[in-house]
């Protein structure tokens, strides 16, 4: 038996998909010394770009099952990636803190028994005395928000992310093809991945990571895989009223569902993952600032500078992600829904697990 390690460098690994999933997987593998090869052919279009990158861990209220173990592990292996990836972006880092809010008094009263329960000193509770609740308060004229704080969350800004990856991707030779992947088979103990242009690439592995597209590759039928499209939004929002400073609010920030990350004085971005579709609607403005009883007047008058959009994947019938050893040498990691950022990390350490398990 020839060792772990020239296995790995012998090993060739086919990624299909580029969004943070791939990339993570990619970075992890390469890493360990394997082959690998991204192929996408649409790699500025795939749902990460339209990620607002906010990173809810600790302050996830389920703390047991898969989701909580997925989210624990990531917690613990971010710092470590982040001080990797520093080494090509020096100001890549996660802005901390995270804060939740609501409007909602049964759900502040689900978020004190939860930071009673666990006893876990970097949540803490907010209410209207505090400094960051009175400033939002202010800046939204209203009086009934509180919510929660975790000191250990935040947000990592997803382009310069992306844009990092694709730094440390280039330093360590990633091969990267525009190829339309569209077909994939197992042939001699090797998996032949076929594009739009029978263009036939050659792996030891595959990992399908291509979000919805990914099920159009596999017998989704009698595997039991079933996904359906969440559409991801932004808005970025001008905002012209000297009677509001938006710097004054904390950097990010979610309101009743709606994630929010003032930009500038007079410009912040609203985002949110809630519609089952492929295309936003055509009131979106009015749907996605609708987070509040009634909406300050600067918000009102704001005007969108920049809108975006990204369509992710959520499984039916079974928890998000969907993360399976399909057969020998073919994984999928897709249907992240809402947490991509947030689990790449421990979905590349999976990977990289299922493959040493493969290989001995």
């Amino acid at each position: 038996m020839k060792s772990l390690k020239e296995n790995f460098q012998k090993a060739h690994v086919v990624i299909v998909g580029s969004g943070i999933i791939g990339k993570f997987n990619a970075l992890e593998l390469s890493e360990l010394g394997f082959q690998v090869t991204i192929i996408d052919p649409n790699e500025l279009q795939n749902s990460s770009y339209a990620a607002l990158g906010l990173l809810m861990g600790n302050i996830y209220q389920k703390r047991r099952g898969r989701s909580w173990d997925l989210r624990k592990q990531s917690i613990e292996l971010w710092p470590q990636w982040i001080k990797l990836l520093q080494k090509f972006n020096s100001e890549l880092n996660i802005e901390k803190p995270l804060i939740q809010l609501t409007t909602n008094e049964e759900k502040f009263k689900k978020f004190e028994k939860f930071i009673y329960e666990n006893n876990d000193p970097n949540l803490r509770s907010l209410e209207r005395d505090s400094i960051f609740i009175k400033n939002i308060n202010k800046a939204f004229q209203t009086q009934n928000i509180k919510g929660i704080i975790s000191f250990k969350d935040g947000r990592i800004n997803p382009f310069a992310l992306l844009q990092t990856l694709n730094k440390y991707l280039r330093h360590k030779k990633i091969n990267f093809s525009e190829g339309e992947i569209i077909k994939i088979r197992k042939s001699n103990n090797h998996w032949i991945s076929t594009t739009r242009n029978n263009e036939n690439i050659k792996s030891d592995m595959v990992i399908l990571c291509n979000s919805l597209k990914a099920i159009d590759l596999i017998d989704s039928i009698s595997l039991n895989i079933t996904l359906k499209p969440v559409l991801g939004q932004a808005m970025e929002i001008d905002v012209n009223d000297a009677e509001v400073d938006l710097l004054s609010l904390p950097k990010q920030f979610n309101i009743n569902g709606k994630n929010i990350i003032p930009k500038s004085k007079n410009k912040l971005i609203i985002g949110s993952t809630d519609e089952y579709s492929t295309k936003p609607e055509e009131n979106t403005f009015e749907k996605i600032t609708n987070f509040l009883d009634k909406k300050p007047n600067w918000l009102m008058k704001g005007k969108i500078s920049k809108k975006w959009y990204g369509i992710r994947s959520r499984p039916v019938g079974e928890p998000s992600p969907v993360m399976k050893n399909l057969e020998d040498g073919l994984f999928i990691c897709t249907g992240f829904y809402k947490n991509g950022i947030l689990l790449a990390p421990a979905c590349s350490k999976w990977v990289a697990n299922e493959i040493k398990n493969y290989l001995y």
